[in-house]
């Protein structure tokens, strides 16, 4: 058994959990609460983040205090710092493929961004009612069977 911790370590590590609890709940507050995908998406991968972030740093104050140093809470924490905006960016890439709209209107004097076609504006999400379907070749004639 060590020594008893000193006073201001023990606030320390107590604040960053209070801290890190509080921005845990502000997150999954955001993730409940809030309308669309985007602002959804933002709670978890800022707050949250930051949350568990708060709580690791206090974890590794603990253990290492008490003599008792490991790497685990340390990869956690840089694991969780590295995924969890690049899984943020991905999931923001794939909803503007499945839904244009969502993209922000260029900034006042900024050129909007091309697609491949290069026209300047989002290219329209071919549905079963336009006529395109997943199965069939865009060269295939009415009779000929999906290709496969």
């Amino acid at each position: 058994m060590s020594a008893a911790m000193p006073m201001w370590l023990d606030a320390l590590l107590a604040a960053l959990v209070v801290l890190g609890t509080a921005f845990a709940l502000v997150g999954s507050w955001g993730l409940a609460k809030l309308g669309d995908f985007l602002k959804r998406l933002h709670g978890p991968t800022k707050s949250t983040t930051l949350g568990v972030g708060c709580v690791l740093l206090a974890s590794i104050g603990w253990f290492g205090w008490q003599g008792q140093w490991s790497a685990h809470e340390l990869l956690i924490t840089l694991f969780l710092f590295l995924t969890a905006p690049v899984s943020a960016h991905l999931l923001i890439q794939a909803a503007i493929k499945l839904d244009p709209r969502l993209r922000p209107p260029p900034a006042p004097g900024e050129q909007p961004q091309a697609d491949a076609a290069g026209t300047g504006r989002a290219r329209p999400i071919p549905t079963a009612a336009a006529g395109a379907t997943s199965s069939r070749h865009p060269d295939a004639g009415p009779g000929e069977p999906p290709a496969g």
